[in-house]
């Protein structure tokens, strides 16, 4: 990049902090974001009136619930640039977890509509909205090794832990991949959690013990208090994670990998969305659990 300005559209839980991050790295950030408000509170960040005003930057990063969302903000940053081209090596730096073969798919339209000039990257994270505000983000990248390296100064400006995982679609693999462990993992300390506290065992301690031997993860520790708190606020939003493992599943379909334990956690997310409870954080799937499980009139006394 020839500069160090960026375009960035999506503003939210995650977006929001990434920005502010570019900015203190000494990047002029340009966004565009659906509500004007969350501008207040970045007032280091210029506001684009559409995502057609960022069609000149040198790299436009999308960071917005799903690619079907992003294509349709970049519906008018692409009919601009089928009028006029943009300049050679523009890069669409997709941010969000999208589905592996549809962002391949998209990154055709973009190659189609700026006539060869602009490439689209995936660029997943992983970290929560906790990494994306201290900048130490995991990020996932699919592209070719001299857009990768062009690219490592934006990036690096974001997360601590930056691969090249392969090309295009590679970045949002990886992503499935992590969602994978990430979804079942915080499944499974959720059981434990409701079946320690029925049996009168206390879930803090439980955890305690269990983080200093093989069951400890980054999981449990970043959401094993809020399990054990009942802490359901929302840091992302639980119901993306049932999105996230359809993209486990369709990916394995197409390589012909077995995934039980993907196919059994999109099946309780799926029950988590049916109980309404989609809006709030990953950790509610403990109460998921809960509302499935059998009534108890007291529970037992562990000594």
């Amino acid at each position: 990049m020839t500069n160090q300005r960026v375009g960035f559209v999506g503003l939210g839980l995650m977006g929001a902090p990434m920005a502010a991050n570019l900015v203190r790295a000494g990047w002029t950030v340009t966004a565009w974001n659906r509500s004007d408000a969350v501008f207040e509170d970045l007032p280091t960040v210029q506001r684009a009136e559409n995502v057609a005003g960022l069609r000149d930057e040198d790299a436009i990063v999308f960071m917005l619930p799903d690619l079907p969302f992003i294509e349709d903000a970049a519906a008018d940053l692409l009919a601009s640039w089928r009028n006029q081209p943009p300049k050679p090596g523009t890069a669409v730096v997709i941010m969000s977890s999208v589905s592996p073969t549809a962002v391949q798919q998209f990154g055709a339209t973009v190659q189609e509509a700026s006539s060869g000039n602009a490439m689209v990257v995936d660029a997943p994270v992983s970290g929560g909205t906790a990494g994306a505000q201290s900048g130490t983000l995991a990020i996932m990248v699919g592209t070719t090794e001299p857009v990768f390296e062009t690219l490592q100064p934006l990036l690096g400006a974001m997360g601590t832990t930056v691969r090249r995982m392969g090309p295009l679609g590679s970045g949002s693999l990886a992503k499935a991949c992590n969602q994978l462990i990430v979804g079942t993992t915080t499944a499974a300390l959720a059981e434990a959690a409701e079946l320690a506290e029925r049996s009168g065992m206390e879930v803090g301690a439980l955890f305690d013990v269990l983080s200093g031997g093989l069951a400890g993860s980054r999981v449990l520790d970043n959401v094993g208090p809020r399990l054990a708190s009942k802490d359901y606020a929302p840091t992302g939003p639980a119901k993306f994670m049932h999105k996230d493992l359809g993209f486990v599943l369709t990916s394995a379909e197409a390589v012909g990998s077995a995934v039980p334990m993907a196919s059994a956690a999109i099946e309780l997310y799926a029950e988590l969305k049916r109980q309404g409870l989609g809006d709030q954080d990953l950790a509610v799937v403990r109460q998921t659990i809960a509302n499935l499980s059998r009534p108890h009139a007291a529970s037992a006394t562990t000594k």
